[in-house]
């Protein structure tokens, strides 16, 4: 088994071996939680904005209650998710907050392969400043192993001009008073529409701009020929037809109408769609006897020491071993978790190998302002398993995630201004090209 490629799996492999009664109480706690939840999330996150005043030395205790964790469950309804009501969400289609001037060009492909990013995961994140009173960062990346290995050697680069990630994130804000939302909070119910409508999105993948037209029936969309070749491959050759006659004009979508079929399409080709819910580390600061954490695994204590000690043996050295068993303890109290955030604390990512992680000058300021960027959340490699992600030797898979955003949440540049991933693997000896 290729490591670089196990670390998920390995990761759920311990996840799986908890004992039912710590899952059912941690899946209980939030099925728990009704519509308000949607609200609650939004004000939990905003409860994280920006002090400038804040006390750098803060003691560990108050480290630790400041961390908020996400775990992932499926969206108690169809309308949640969508994009007035500012929701934290995982796989799926993105819920564009700036719904016109989304990314485009270069923007929105890998910059190795070409192809077209794939939407990971959003996290609604508003700070104190009026400009930034919604705030939402984005996160995709090429589906391709081959190509995050290619991105790690991108990385490691001091700050090139012209970086070629796999991995990219993008951050947008908008004040109080912007011409998509009401100044008031939304209600929750599916009768609640958001003021005006959003581009054409690619009729395959629902992400992206659409902007190639089916030159045939000129009804439907794609953000690039790859797509557009998919689609035609999968079905849109037999319904393009049928369009055709049924609309001989040939009429063209209108601009700004998202076609229904990309829904159906997409949603076919994209990662599953969960809701992230956030809680606070500290609920789940409770020490879990090692006899409790194993009694009514699935699988055996053996098995589970052999795994652990297989990957032991592939660490480099003490530092990594300690890192790792660190690492596992953190996750340990909350194993399901899929996302950390971090912004305005004291608290520092938890990295699950000491090798490969990031000084402070490895990360790049501020491509608008100039300023120093903040590690903002880590993403951890469980949410591939959420996902359903094989486990072969080209799978994709990550240790860690961390996105470092512009600390000062700048206005300067684009609607969707580019902000920072380091992805952290196994380990740097296997950040090598297959």
């Amino acid at each position: 088994m290729n490591p670089v490629h196990s670390f998920h799996n390995l990761t759920g492999l311990i996840f799986r071996a908890l004992p039912k009664t710590l899952l059912l109480n941690l899946v209980l706690k939030q099925t728990t939680m009704d519509v308000d939840a949607i609200g609650d999330h939004a004000e939990k996150l905003k409860s994280l904005r920006i002090d400038e005043y804040e006390d750098d030395d803060n003691d560990d205790e108050e480290e630790e209650e400041a961390v908020t964790l996400g775990f992932v469950e499926n969206p108690k309804n169809e309308w949640s998710l969508e994009r007035q009501f500012f929701p934290s969400k995982a796989g799926g289609v993105p819920a564009w907050l700036d719904p016109v001037d989304i990314p485009s060009g270069r923007s929105s492909i890998c910059d190795i392969c070409g192809e077209p990013l794939q939407f990971l995961l959003q996290v609604y994140a508003p700070t104190k400043k009026e400009s930034a009173f919604h705030r939402m960062l984005f996160v995709f990346m090429c589906r391709s192993m081959k190509c995050l290995l290619r991105d790690q050697h991108e990385q490691w680069k001091r700050h090139p001009e012209k970086p070629s990630r796999s991995v990219k994130v993008f951050r947008c804000q908008l004040p109080r008073f912007n011409p998509f939302y009401s100044s008031e909070p939304p209600e929750y119910d599916g009768n609640y529409k958001p003021s005006g409508i959003g581009a054409t999105l690619c009729n395959w993948c629902g992400t992206w701009k659409g902007d190639k037209l089916c030159s045939s029936c000129r009804q439907v969309r794609y953000c690039s020929e790859k797509h557009q070749v998919m689609s035609w491959r999968s079905g849109h050759k037999i319904v393009c037809q049928q369009m055709k006659v049924s609309s001989p004009t040939g009429e063209s979508n209108k601009i700004g109408a998202t076609s229904l079929e990309s829904h159906k399409v997409g949603s076919k080709n994209v990662w599953p769609e969960f809701e992230i819910i956030i809680e606070h580390e500290s609920e789940y600061n409770t020490d879990i006897p090692e006899d409790n954490a194993l009694s009514n695994s699935l699988i055996s204590k053996n098995k589970i020491d052999d795994t652990m000690n297989s990957l032991m043996d592939r660490f480099q050295g003490d530092d990594d071993k300690k890192s790792w068993v660190d690492f596992q303890e953190r996750i340990a109290k909350a194993p399901e978790q899929v996302l950390r955030y971090y912004r305005d604390t004291n608290a520092k990512p938890i990295w699950p190998v000491s090798s490969g992680r990031p000084s402070n000058a490895d990360i790049p300021k501020c491509s608008y302002c100039g300023g120093p960027r903040c590690h903002e959340f880590q993403i951890l490699p469980q949410l591939l398993y959420y996902f359903g992600v094989d486990n072969e030797a080209d799978s994709l898979d990550w240790a860690s995630i961390v996105v470092y955003a512009c600390e000062a949440s700048c206005e300067a540049g684009l609607p969707y201004k580019d902000e920072y991933a380091f992805v952290q693997l196994l380990s740097p000896s296997h950040n090598t090209i297959h």
